[in-house]
């Protein structure tokens, strides 16, 4: 879906630096048009001048205001002599897949005043470097030109054939607000007070707030106005406490006319009631736009991420626990309504763990922290506890020990306890050893929600659970289905025990991911725990045999569980690890990445964490061949790794930008600036052809 071709890269790639342009006063890039315009031809040296930028975007393409909304960068102007700050005209709004971003679609000039030298004599050239990023509907591209305007130093006397130019220019401007604005905020929601005479002409208007503290940008707004006033109400951002709301209101009056004000509403009084301007359907469309685009990036991700739980299903750690579950349904010979109400109960187990776990990383990334699908696994204790949880899984396969939920007389096996109870653990446990995991379809879904509206990007990760649950949920509402499976008899138990190994090997994974996160103590730590539980475990299967009670074992392996997280928390954290590649690599910094761009090198980027299973079936590939190594050496490709093994920001929020709350994800940036994403599963032949174009 277009939706999901949206590439943002507004911090990494805001430090790009194409080649320059000539020297010269009109630059024409691929996407954008600029110019630089002096006031006067014959500036007064020591007296301020007006100069004009002058950007005009191709046909569906645009750039960004000061504060760019949810998404985009300003323009950066550096001078050859003192100036202001550049002042922008009124902008425009502009959504895309849940983003509300504050643009220029069309021509716009920026304004900045400029001071020569007072000793300044003769020619003196005025030269600005500038940097701006210009985008359309599924990719951004950043831009940079070098003007310079022949100037003489004189008498400062206005240039007659720009006059018409700067009179327009200073016209589209925003003026500043006379009088005192206010702002409340209530249960969510924030409201503007914006005092305004003679509003009966205002057909449309827009807040373009100029902080994140304060309102969503891409929240509706309702407009509505008094004999006095304007009064704009929207959502608050959540647990924020703003001093002040400074901003711009843009009126668009009815003949085509628009204007601006800025101001800084202060904390106060806003005044209820008011009408709805006489457009009223300007400001619902509005909201209609914010709800059709919320509406088309949520389809697509709820639907990838069904496929991409589906295809969870498959993992070694959760493939067992799903095979046992749908033997032991079968075995049991359940009636239609058992078998239904098991299925439901298995699924609303998966839903609970995939939701809470998307809440947890939505509130995370909201906060500002950065989270993404597995964000968890990031921290040692998890880790251990999972290990240890994979252990015990695989030791109640062997035989070693039943589950018992009290006493020695009333459990069963984890995966086959009879029952909507047993079921419902089973689902939430399947799905919590699921999440080291991002498969394909999950990434740009996963990714897709942590910038929907909450509600929407929550019933992603349902999603999610639902597809995960699909195997299980058709057993039990197709009983063709359940009449295919293998009939019950003795194989089954050595069945069961074979299916211990996949989760011993999980373990081990786990164990080796610990090391890497915790250096050789915390591994040495993880391993005398795990032995601890297991005799803990092991002594707990010999009191189920003689009849007695097991609340001791099961108290001490609980115990070594939490003393071992905690000790664990205390260790110092080891260095930063290496990906395991047959090239050299730099670790990844957005300075790194932006200084391999403006060499014009090509470069291929990659994210990888030690938990990521996909990350390392990569690595010890396609990653590690010799063929690979020695064509992207021809090729003079710089490699740059973003280890997310241990949480990062800096890896969490170009993540973020990129829409993506998982790994891997790999990209490849080609000298002429074009970027490439590859697919999760790579080959050498995909990866020596890559390198070949570059």
């Amino acid at each position: 879906m277009k939706q999901y071709m949206l590439k943002r890269f507004f911090l990494l790639l805001a430090l790009l630096l194409p080649l320059p342009v000539l020297a010269q006063s009109t630059a024409t890039l691929p996407n954008t048009r600029v110019e630089l315009l002096s006031e006067t031809a014959s500036p007064r040296p020591g007296q301020p001048f007006t100069v004009g930028i002058r950007m005009t975007p191709n046909k569906g393409w645009h750039v960004y205001w000061s504060h760019p909304g949810d998404s985009g960068m300003p323009t950066r102007a550096a001078w050859s002599a003192p100036a202001t700050e550049l002042r922008y005209p009124v902008p425009e709004t502009y959504m895309v897949a849940g983003l509300m971003n504050h643009v220029y679609s069309h021509a716009a000039t920026l304004l900045a005043d400029i001071t020569l030298p007072a000793d300044a004599s003769g020619k003196v050239p005025l030269s600005v470097k500038l940097d701006w990023l210009v985008c359309d509907d599924s990719i951004c591209v950043p831009e940079s030109a070098s003007l310079t305007l022949p100037l003489i130093a004189g008498d400062g006397a206005a240039d007659p054939a720009q006059a018409a130019h700067f009179a327009a220019a200073r016209a589209a401007m925003p003026r500043a607000l006379n009088e005192a604005a206010t702002f409340a905020s209530n249960n969510g929601r924030i409201r503007i007070s914006i005092p305004l005479a003679g509003s009966a002409d205002v057909t449309a208007a827009h807040f373009f707030a100029q902080s994140d503290d304060a309102l969503l940008f891409a929240a509706p707004q309702t407009i509505r106005r008094t004999n006095t006033q304007l009064l704009v109400e929207t959502d608050a951002v959540p647990g924020t406490n703003p001093a002040n709301v400074p901003g711009l209101i843009r009126l668009d009056r009815a003949g085509g006319h628009v204007e601006g004000f800025t101001l800084i509403a202060s904390p106060g009084p806003v005044p209820t009631g008011g009408v709805p301007l006489a457009d009223a359907a300007s400001t619902s469309a509005m909201a209609g736009a914010a709800s059709l685009s919320t509406m088309a990036g949520f389809l697509p991700a709820f639907g990838l991420a069904i496929l991409g739980g589906l295809l969870l299903n498959l993992m070694p750690c959760v493939f067992p626990i799903l095979s046992l579950k749908a033997l032991a349904i079968a075995r049991a010979g359940h009636s239609e309504a058992a078998a239904r109400m098991e299925a439901l109960a298995y699924t609303a187990g998966v839903i609970l763990i995939t939701s809470a776990l998307g809440l947890a990383a939505i509130l995370i990334a909201r906060a500002g922290a950065g989270a993404g699908w597995a964000f968890q696994l990031q921290d040692a204790r998890v880790i251990l506890i999972l290990m240890l949880l994979m252990i015990a899984i695989a030791f109640n396969f062997a035989g070693l020990f039943e589950v018992n939920l009290g006493t020695a007389n009333v459990g069963a096996k984890l995966t086959e306890k009879p029952g909507a109870r047993g079921a419902f653990f089973t689902g939430a446990l399947a799905a919590f050893v699921a999440t080291p995991c991002t498969g394909p379809f999950m990434a740009g879904a996963l990714g897709a929600a942590l910038i929907l509206p909450p509600a929407a990007g929550l019933a992603v990760f349902a999603g999610l659970g639902l597809g995960l649950a699909l195997p299980f949920l058709a057993l039990g509402f197709i009983p063709a289905l359940r009449r295919r499976l293998p009939r019950p008899g003795p194989w089954m138990l050595s069945f069961r025990r074979i299916l211990a190994i996949p989760m011993f090997l999980t373990a081990l994974a786990l164990a080796w991911v610990l090391g890497r996160q915790s250096g050789m103590e915390g591994l040495m730590l993880g391993l005398l725990v795990a032995l601890v539980v297991a005799c803990g475990l092991w002594w707990l299967g010999l009191r189920q045999q003689g009849g007695r009670a097991v609340a001791l074992p099961i108290a001490l392996a609980l115990l070594a569980a939490l003393v071992g997280a905690a000790t664990l928390a205390r260790l110092p954290e080891p260095g930063a690890t290496r990906a395991s590649t047959a090239f050299p690599t730099t670790p990844f910094t957005a300075e790194a990445l932006a200084r391999s761009l403006a060499e014009k090198r090509p470069t291929f980027l990659y994210f990888t964490a030690d938990w990521c299973l996909t990350c390392k079936v990569n690595e010890q590939g396609a990653l590690a061949s010799p063929d690979v190594a020695g064509a992207f050496k021809a090729a003079n490709i710089h490699v740059i790794v973003a280890d997310w093994t241990r949480p990062d920001p800096a890896i969490a929020k170009f993540l973020a930008e990129r829409q993506r709350a998982g790994i891997p994800l790999y990209l490849f940036y080609a000298p002429d600036g074009t970027v490439t994403e590859l697919p999760q599963l790579l080959s050498v032949d995909m990866l020596t052809a890559l390198a070949s174009k570059g």
